[in-house]
């Protein structure tokens, strides 16, 4: 990766980091990627692997393996280059690439930004992008079990009504 943002600096472009879980990936993402990369130049974006996501997300997390995140986030147009990360933030990482811009969403601010310090004695600026946090995969996931117990909630009561027309007062066990 050091090589090709070496490639893009000899060719006059500015360089763009992001970073994340990207687990599910959803339209606040695609939101972000693309307003990250209309801060002109190369747009790469950092994975946080398996085991970070798993750390910092909680255990069930990621529900997408981190090379299939990875891969689904190369086939986008805004993006020019993914690279996974195994650790706990992107400090590293952006001492190696020293980034031009470090783009982070709007659950941020440019003062809150963890990387800041690091970004700014490697030369470059924080820039806080993407639409309000209205969109994340943990309230996707939260929605999707609510839903599901709200189904079984509902089946189970019309599965008792069904019996009770019927005249049955004892079910069997499954």
């Amino acid at each position: 990766m050091a090589e090709r943002v070496s490639q893009w600096r000899s060719a006059g472009e500015q360089v763009i980091l992001t970073n994340g879980c990207f687990d599910l990936l959803h339209v606040g993402h695609v939101r972000y990627l693309r307003a990250a990369k209309q801060l002109g130049g190369k747009l790469v974006v950092a994975v946080n692997s398996d085991a970070s996501t798993r750390t910092l997300k909680g255990e069930g997390r990621p529900r997408v393996p981190e090379g299939e995140r990875a891969e689904i986030l190369a086939a986008l147009a805004d993006v020019d280059a993914v690279t996974i990360f195994d650790s706990p933030d992107v400090t590293g990482l952006i001492r190696l690439l020293r980034p031009d811009v470090h783009a982070k969403g709007t659950d941020y601010t440019a003062e809150s930004v963890p990387e800041r310090d690091v970004v700014i004695a490697c030369g470059g600026r924080v820039a806080i992008v993407g639409d309000p946090k209205d969109h994340s995969t943990t309230d996707l996931l939260k929605n999707d079990l609510l839903k599901n117990d709200l189904l079984k909630k509902d089946l189970l009561k019309k599965d008792l009504e069904r019996n009770e027309l019927l005249g049955r007062r004892e079910w069997p066990k499954s």
